[in-house]
């Protein structure tokens, strides 16, 4: 174990061929299940759709320990709790005023405007309870956890960065196959049909692509998943609630 510039501890990327490989399998583990996961939460059922990524991510942090994986590895180390909430409070009040500036900006405002959050109680209950257990905590425990300790352990910072975000981006490709037809403002800007949706999943892979680059920095930086959990909350649960006040407003 070595520390970073900051005194964070994390792995070296280890020597033996033996270790390399034990790495190698682990993060192809990580990959297949996740990849599963995607494929069940969004092709199946509503009831999985719920339940099978907090179950996979429980079951990957599990098993990664028993690979050998230490709670630091994982950004779960009690020891950063301090460092990660001061950058959790820092990322979650920078993203609230873009988020704020956004939804008042006449330029910016149509993109607020997703039929999924019609209704500010629908949005209340996607931002406190849906988004954070099912989406934000499952999915940072699986990348920035999981992935990331065991990126790290077989290609250093570098895999990290360029392959988890990558993956992360590629994971939203299923949940981002209606993202036209639901959100006015990108309608607008990138067409409807066949076109428009393709160009839709793109954007979203790139945006959740970039949007992984910053998580890891912040889970890099702090030590801890609380930070990258908090700004990925902020971004959707925040942004859920923008956009319901949006509707409603633009509505009466």
């Amino acid at each position: 174990m070595s520390r970073n510039d900051n005194g964070v501890a994390q792995s070296s990327a280890p020597v033996g061929p033996g270790r390399r490989l034990h790495a190698y399998l682990d993060v192809a583990v990580v990959v297949a299940v996740l990849a599963g996961t995607n494929l069940i939460a969004h092709f199946t059922s509503q009831w999985a759709n719920i339940a099978t990524v907090p179950a996979a991510a429980v079951i990957l942090v599990l098993l990664m320990r028993r690979r050998g994986l230490g709670w630091a590895e994982l950004g779960l180390s009690p020891r950063q709790w301090r460092r990660g909430t001061l950058y959790a409070l820092g990322a979650v009040a920078i993203v609230v005023g873009a988020v704020v500036i956004g939804a008042l900006l006449p330029i910016t405002r149509p993109f607020f405007l997703a039929n999924r959050y019609a209704t500010l109680s629908g949005a209340l209950i996607a931002s406190m309870i849906v988004i954070p257990l099912q989406t934000v905590i499952p999915e940072e425990l699986a990348f920035r956890g999981v992935l990331h300790g065991a990126l790290d352990r077989a290609t250093g910072a570098r895999g990290v960065f360029v392959v988890g975000s990558l993956l992360f981006g590629c994971w939203h490709i299923a949940s981002s196959l209606g993202l036209t037809r639901g959100n006015r403002g990108l309608s607008t800007l990138l067409g409807g049909g066949v076109g428009g949706q393709i160009a839709g999943i793109a954007l979203a892979v790139l945006a959740t692509a970039a949007a992984g680059v910053i998580f890891t920095w912040l889970r890099r930086r702090s030590g801890s998943l609380l930070a990258p959990i908090a700004l990925h909350w902020s971004l959707n649960g925040a942004g859920a609630l923008a956009a319901a006040i949006v509707w409603h407003t633009a509505v009466h």
